[in-house]
């Protein structure tokens, strides 16, 4: 009885959730809708089409976002499901355990590796990797010996070709073993079953992989947001493409079955080599399990830069992605299926992208002849119908557009400052997507971008901040100008607005500065 209720609880929920996307979309489209109604010039026609269009963009990834927290529900049932007959083979395969690393702190690396060495799983099963391609000579010197000392094989590059598939790729040539097992260098071990409860999912032929909710140690205010930042992925989005036999290997913290490796060539090359690997195998109709509990922890992200570093790479390797998708057309593949990967590709350049868009489109309806933004001190209080008003659905979506996030993260994660900092971040971290999109479809190098386009510094570093922090302060900067006009011709409503979005892009520099 006790878990019937859970389970409606968990279901009403949900339904509220869905409620919430679906009313953020209506109120996006009807404003939209109300743009065209009052467009009388051709300024504002156009001002009307594009914002029609940024809204129908937002209210398809809204909905679609909303079939997956539904669904991600009933996957406990689907896992208990396939999961009826798991038993562990009679005769253990052996298992490739590697970690990657790239100037990892070798302190960490090695007491990591050492909870490794404690899995349960005998020992002459399994085989210990370390790919390294560090850089750093005395890094390098460290993480050998202790290789040495505990007898794991280490292998060193010299490059850092294909990245960290790269590295996989080149253990995959000297290896012999399966199934293979990564961690990442910065992940402890929590639950030592990870191959016991994991390997006998591979009894079905057709499963490629199996992996485990990947989620940060506890830390500071900071990155216990950024953990909840990544967690609605894993709480929501993987579970329910695990339903439709799309779940994404996340890069580590899950097993591989070698055999899908060969037949694929490897980890493909790119950037996020995960993604690719996870797409290529669902393309060849091959099963993903995802298993929503969490194994390991990796050190929590403690400052905004490697944050910002962090995201560019994914939305360079996702920008990558669409190309690729869209050349590797797959008629065996679902609907679903398509969906899935569509809006992974896309999903942090709607989030950035559309954000900044949604931003200027806002700006053009406040210099044109739209009546709310038109509204001085006086009409503001003496409109009795201002709360009526088709208009105020403009104002009622990016208001629900910032309460939804928080809402969540107050229901699923049981915080609303938390949840706050996640809608904040989506905004200080716009830009820097952009510039990782822009820089995927002109090609340029990952590496040299990637590592020069924001400067390491410290906490409390003024001048670093500002040079990190520069397009977004020239954007704050002429958001405000814009008010100032919008103000100086007693345009209350108007000059709020602006001011309002520009201090959600001034963020930037605040998180530069507050947390490195």
């Amino acid at each position: 009885m006790l878990i019937d209720f859970k389970y409606n609880k968990a279901i009403k929920m949900r339904l509220f959730t869905v409620a919430l996307f679906i009313i953020l979309s209506i109120a996006g489209v009807g404003f939209a809708f109300y743009l065209f109604y009052i467009a009388n010039t051709i300024p504002m026609f156009l001002l009307a089409i594009a914002f029609m269009m940024l809204s129908l963009i937002a209210a398809f990834f809204n909905i679609y976002a909303s079939v997956w927290y539904f669904r991600s529900i009933f996957y406990d049932d689907y896992l208990k499901k396939i999961s009826k007959n798991n038993k562990m083979p009679k005769i253990l395969p052996n298992i490739a355990i590697i970690v990657p690393t790239f100037n990892e702190n070798p302190e960490i690396l090695g007491n990591n590796i050492l909870e490794l060495l404690k899995m349960n799983y005998p020992k002459n099963k399994l085989k210990f990797y370390i790919a390294d391609d560090s850089t750093n000579s005395e890094t390098v010197s460290k993480i050998k010996e202790f290789a040495t000392k505990y007898h794991i094989k280490f292998v060193h590059r010299n490059n850092r070709d294909g990245f960290k598939a790269g590295a996989l790729n080149n253990i995959l040539k000297i290896s012999k073993e399966p199934y293979i097992a990564i961690f990442d260098a910065d992940e402890l071990l929590e639950n030592k079953n990870f191959i016991i409860d994991l390997l006998p999912y591979f009894n079905d032929k057709k499963v490629s992989f199996v992996q485990t909710e990947k989620r940060y140690k506890k830390g500071s205010f900071f990155s216990d947001s950024v953990d909840i930042f990544d967690g609605f992925f894993f709480k929501f989005i993987e579970p329910a493409r695990a339903l439709n036999n799309t779940a994404v290997f996340a890069g580590s913290c899950g097993i591989i079955k070698r055999s899908i490796l060969n037949k694929i060539g490897g980890f493909p090359e790119y950037i996020i080599e995960d993604t690719f690997f996870s797409f290529e195998s669902s393309i060849r109709n091959l099963k993903s399990i995802y298993i929503p509990k969490v194994y390991a922890r990796g050190e929590p992200i403690k400052t905004f830069t490697h944050l910002a570093k962090q995201q560019w790479r994914y939305n360079y390797g996702d920008t990558q992605f669409i190309s690729y998708f869209l050349k590797k057309k797959n008629n065996n593949e679902s609907p679903f299926s398509k969906l899935d990967y569509t809006t992974h590709g896309l999903g942090l350049n709607y989030i950035s992208i559309m954000l900044i868009l949604f931003t200027l489109v806002s700006a053009g309806t406040i210099f044109l002849d739209v009546p709310f933004a038109h509204i001085d001190i006086a009409s503001f209080f003496t409109h009795n119908q201002i709360g009526l008003d088709l208009e105020m659905l403009g104002l009622f979506a990016f208001t629900l557009s910032v309460f939804t996030p928080v809402i969540l993260t107050k229901i699923y994660f049981g915080s609303l400052k938390k949840g706050l900092m996640v809608f904040m971040l989506n905004f200080a971290l716009a830009f820097v997507r952009t510039n990782a999109a822009i820089s995927a479809i002109i090609k340029k190098n990952p590496i040299n971008s990637w590592n020069s386009f924001r400067h390491m510094q410290k906490r409390n570093d003024l001048f670093t901040s500002i040079i990190n922090a520069k397009t977004e302060i020239v954007f704050s900067t002429f958001l405000l100008f814009l008010a100032f006009i919008a103000f100086s011709e007693s345009n209350l409503a108007g000059g709020i607005w602006l001011v309002g979005y520009s201090c959600l892009y001034f963020l930037t520099l605040i998180f530069f500065y507050v947390y490195g």
